[in-house]
This record gives C-alpha cells, structure tokens and sequence, in this order.
C-alpha cells in the first residue's frame, strides 16, 4: 500500500508539470513581454512534448529497467522546473524550449501505472491502478488551483520553485523505497528500441479489446474535458456571474470525487471490467442529463454533476485500463502508452470541439455534445461483449465471467462467421453422404434379402439334388465304435 501511494503522489507532481502554466498565461505574456496569442500557445508545447514522452519513452519500461528509468525522470523533472523558474525576462524562447522539454519527462505515471498493475496481485490490481489513476487527476486539479493562486497573490516563479522543491524531495524517497526490477523482457535478447515501437503499432490494429477500450476513452475523455474547459465559461456568466477565484475553487468539488478513486477501484476488483465499464457509461450519461437539466437553473445541480462526472470518469478510465492491461501482461507499458495517446486525443478533440459549440451556441449544446461522447463510449462498448474471443471484433459470449481480459466464450466475427458456415455445410454435406449411401445399402440389400428368404423357402431342383449329395457324402459317425 506504501508504494500505491508513493506511486500515486508521485504521479500527482509529475503531471502537475503541464498545468502550472495554464493559469498563469496573463502574467506569463506580461513578464516575458509576449502577445496573449504567443503565450495562448505555450500549453499545446508542452501537451506536444507530453505526447513525444508517451510516444517514444513511456514504452521503454518493457525494455529496460523500471527503477532507473522512474527516477531519472523525476530528477529531470525537477531540474527542467530550475531552468523554468530562472528563465529571463527576454528569453521567452528559452521558456518555451524548456516547457517542452518538462513535457516530454512527465510521463513518469505511465511507467509507474503498468508497474502499479504489474506489483499487484489479480484481485487487487484495480485498486492499486485507481490510486496512480487518481494521483494523476490530483495533479491536473492541484496544479490548475495552486498555480492560480500564487499568480494571484505572488510571483509566479514560485510555482516552478515549489515544484522542484516536491519533486526532488519526492526523487529521495523513491531512491530508498523503490526495488530494483529487472526488465520485463530480459528473456527476449531480440526485443530491441524498434521492435518495442513496431509492436506498438501492430497492437494498434490487431487488438480488439485496445481498440475498443481506446475508443470508449476517446469519447469519454472528449467529454470530460469538454465539461471542465467549458465550465468556467458557464460559471462566469448568467446566471452564476463569479469571480475567477470561486470558479479555480470548483477544482476542490473535482476533487473530491477524485478522492474515491481507491473505493471506485475496489469495487472494480469485485466485478468483471466490462461489467463496470457499463456500469460507469450509464452513470456518466445519467449526470451529464442532470447537468443539461439543472445547469442554469441551480448551482446544486453543477456541484452534483461535477462530482458525478470525476467519480464515474475516473472508474470508466480504471476499468478499461484493467481490460487492456489483461492483454499482454509482458507488454503493459506499450498497451499503457497507446491507451493514454487515446486519452490525449481525446481531451484535444473535447477541449477544441466545446469550445466552439459553446461560444456559438451556449451551454446547453454542449452539455448535449457531451453527453453525445458520452453514448459514443457506451455504443462503442456495447459492440463487443465482456466474454468473446481475444480476436473477436463483434459480439457476445456465454461465460458471463470472461471481461475484457477473459478470453473464454464465443462471440461473432467475420472470419468466425465464415469458419462456422463453413462447417455447417461440410457437416451437412457429410450427413448427405452418409444417408444417400445408407439409402444406397438399403435399394441393394433389399432385393438380395428378398432372393435368399424366397431361395430358403422354395429351394430349386438342382439345390435339393446338390444338398442330397452334398449331405450324402458326409461319413457316417458310428458311436459305438471305439
């Protein structure tokens, strides 16, 4: 349990790297002397840089050895946030440069979820995957208040120096309480740097169970993210009107339900994780309803629906992920980073995507756009059932306990499909064969059964005379002759 939480604070300040600017771009723009259109720019860099790290780092934990790798990560982390904290006022290219750079390293929580699943036993792992899951959310939501608060009441630079601060403190611990793993892969001297990421691409297109679990997150993150990037828009207008103080503050109601993550991913451990995938569309379609419903209306009705959202997000995230890890136990950093590439796609696709909707025609449309994602994921999951083949694409089976990762039961695909006909005939035509002939037997035995019962009945002259002689020329048996 020690390193679940280590684990799940760590990841909190690791990702908490990509958000400390967002809240500060106005005094970014004034300290550097930059356009807001220039320094607007700043947070898709490090989302940039942060998609660089998944792509071509975070699958290195297959390869190589995990407490190396982790820890200089966070050393680098923590370093890069210096350079930030030091950057002058008329080097804004430097900031940028090295904003990038910090994205890049701040993908240590997807080596340390495969790890997380990886150290837990089956009956545990979703529990310990919802508390680096949960860490992660932590710091989206704390470094967003944090930052906003000190770029209200101080200098902003002191963001980046507490950053750096936690960071290394945190690189000590994990120093003296992270065990040395060996690879995963050492068995395997043909598993190089390039085979790791051509593996990535095969699994992108050859595995039903990541594409549809890549898909639902699509959807649900496109509406998570849209939710959150449009809420302020809703709160610092009619009827709400608050300060952007009380808005940053609606952070605090995320997390609390991010809070429940470890409550959420035990009661994930109790069931099959399609069966809580389901359960979590349904419950994110519910809230989203009372958000188009009650938005406008109630305050209470935004703090219900936000609390839902994280709540059932974050299972919906969790439960999915315990699917896709079942794959390839041997490749769950791989699985991790295409999943997460998902994720990444779409908050990019939600955050663009309400924005517009909302500026043109108002929040309503795009809580309804977001419920719309919402049904996307729930469609998308409803496509594949929770006990099919592993390279089944459609379909249901009957082993009512097989989820994403129990690859029992039977369900419908093309080349199933195809296999099964196939055989349907090739037995049908085998049954034909086999009664054609016995019909076959039957038309010629009849008549010869017809013949022998008529020749044993009325036997011909030439066979009485032929059975006489035959009979006749059987010798005698004397039994009285010793």
């Amino acid at each position: 349990m020690f390193l679940n939480i280590l684990f799940g604070v760590t990841s909190t300040f690791s990702v908490a790297n990509l958000y400390w600017c967002q809240p500060i771009l106005i005094e970014l723009s004034v300290t550097f002397d930059v356009s807001y259109d220039e320094v607007s720019k700043l947070p898709t860099l490090v989302q940039a840089g942060y998609a660089t790290g998944l792509l071509f780092i975070s699958p290195l934990g297959d390869l190589v050895r995990r407490r190396q790798i982790l820890l200089l990560l966070v050393f680098l982390g923590a370093s890069l946030s210096i350079g930030l904290a030091l950057t002058p006022k008329t080097s804004f290219h430097t900031f940028q440069i090295l904003s990038y750079l910090a994205g890049v390293v701040s993908v240590t929580p997807q080596i340390l979820l495969p790890l997380s699943a990886d150290l837990a036993p089956p009956h545990r792992r979703a529990t310990a995957m919802s508390i680096v899951f949960s860490g992660l959310m932590f710091g989206i939501l704390i470094a967003r208040v944090l930052s906003g608060i000190i770029g209200q009441f101080a200098d902003w630079r002191i963001s980046y120096w507490m950053s750096m601060g936690i960071q290394y403190l945190l690189l000590m611990i994990l120093y003296f309480s992270v065990p040395d793993f060996p690879p995963k892969n050492a068995h395997n001297k043909n598993l190089g740097y390039g085979e790791i990421l051509w593996s990535m691409a095969k699994f992108s297109v050859t595995e039903p169970v990541l594409i549809q679990g890549c898909l639902c997150n699509m959807g649900s993150a496109a509406a998570f993210s849209s939710f959150w990037v449009t809420l302020t828009f809703l709160l610092g207008g009619e009827p709400y009107n608050y300060s952007t103080l009380v808005i940053g503050l609606f952070g605090l109601i995320g997390m609390v339900g991010v809070a429940m993550a470890p409550i959420v991913g035990r009661f994930i451990d109790f069931l099959v994780p399609w069966h809580a995938s389901l359960l979590a569309c349904l419950a994110l379609c519910l809230f989203q309803i009372v958000q188009i419903v009650g938005n406008g209306l109630s305050v209470a009705a935004v703090i219900i629906a936000t609390m839902g959202l994280d709540v059932f997000r974050q299972m919906l995230e969790t439960s999915l992920a315990v699917g896709i890890f079942s794959i390839a136990p041997h490749a769950r950093s791989r699985l991790n980073a295409i999943y997460i590439l998902s994720l990444f796609l779409g908050q990019i696709m939600g955050s663009a995507a309400g924005t517009k909707i909302f500026l043109t025609y108002g929040w309503r449309a795009t809580a309804a756009m977001t419920l719309g994602f919402t049904v996307w994921a729930l469609l998308v999951l409803a496509l594949r059932g929770p006990a099919v083949g592993r390279y089944t694409w459609f379909g249901y089976g009957g082993n009512r306990f097989g989820g994403f990762g129990g690859f029992q039961g039977q369900g419908w695909s093309v080349g199933e499909w195809y296999k099964r006909k196939l055989g349907q005939e090739t037995e049908k035509g085998k049954a034909d064969d086999v009664e054609a002939q016995n019909t076959s037997l039957d038309g010629d035995i009849a008549p010869n059964l017809e013949q022998v019962e008529k020749h044993n009945t009325n036997p011909s002259p030439e066979c009485r005379t032929g059975q006489s002689e035959q009979i006749s020329a059987v010798p005698s048996l004397d039994l009285d002759k010793d």
